[in-house]
């Protein structure tokens, strides 16, 4: 399972997701991509994730402990714009997608936006003011890409979501080219952090029956 953080979290923060998966048998790969955590020093944010997907992948697959025919990718919040990328860029090489409160349109998302939000992306993104920041958000999208994903994709959200529209869920699982399933939690927030039990073990399962054929 590769696994990618959001706007401003970080690798080291998935520990206790990791386990979960761990105990199912999927190996994980935690790892802070463009504008995350120990990269966003020298790797701006991107919108096409096709490069550092396809990297990742290749150096995954390469991996003699792993099996390379049977990849999954995980993300949360920006994470979740990120991993349905790397599905429709990795093909065939991913089995299984699943993306957690990430949105559909970031620029859309845009407006809604708390200002201390807007201003992590825009230093992340290193764009010089807000309004070159808002620009660069719009080309974050899935419009014309979510097709090409092939892979089983489960998406969770959380329907008081204060930081993406609980629409930008529907949108992601409607869009996608391969079979979809949208969890929707009526309480949950952002991440759906307050439903972990909820969601966590659900997907844990859900990726281990598509990884391995079974559940734990």
């Amino acid at each position: 399972m590769l696994m990618l953080s959001g706007l401003d979290s970080a690798k080291e923060e998935h520990r206790v997701v990791e386990q979960l998966f761990l105990e199912r048998g999927l190996a994980t790969f935690a790892v802070d991509g463009p504008g995350q955590g120990e990269a966003e020093y020298d790797l701006p944010i991107r919108a096409d994730w096709s490069g550092p997907g396809k990297a990742l992948l290749d150096a995954l697959a390469a991996e003699p402990r792993i099996d390379g025919s049977r990849l999954g990718v995980w993300g949360v919040s920006l994470g979740g714009y990120y991993a349905p990328r790397v599905a429709a860029a990795g093909g065939d090489r991913v089995k299984a997608c699943v993306a957690l409160a990430g949105p559909y349109d970031f620029g859309d998302c845009w407006s809604c936006l708390p200002e201390l939000t807007r201003e992590a992306f825009r230093v992340r993104a290193g764009a010089p003011t807000q309004e070159e920041a808002r620009r660069l958000a719009y080309t974050l999208t899935l419009e014309g890409t979510a097709s090409a994903i092939t892979a089983p994709l489960l998406v969770v959200f959380g329907r008081k979501d204060r930081l993406i529209p609980w629409r930008q869920a529907e949108r992601l699982a409607a869009a996608t080219g391969g079979d979809s399933e949208l969890l929707m939690l009526e309480e949950g927030n952002h991440g759906c952090a307050n439903l972990t039990p909820w969601h966590r073990p659900y997907t844990a399962d859900w990726l281990a029956q598509r990884l391995k054929g079974t559940t734990r």
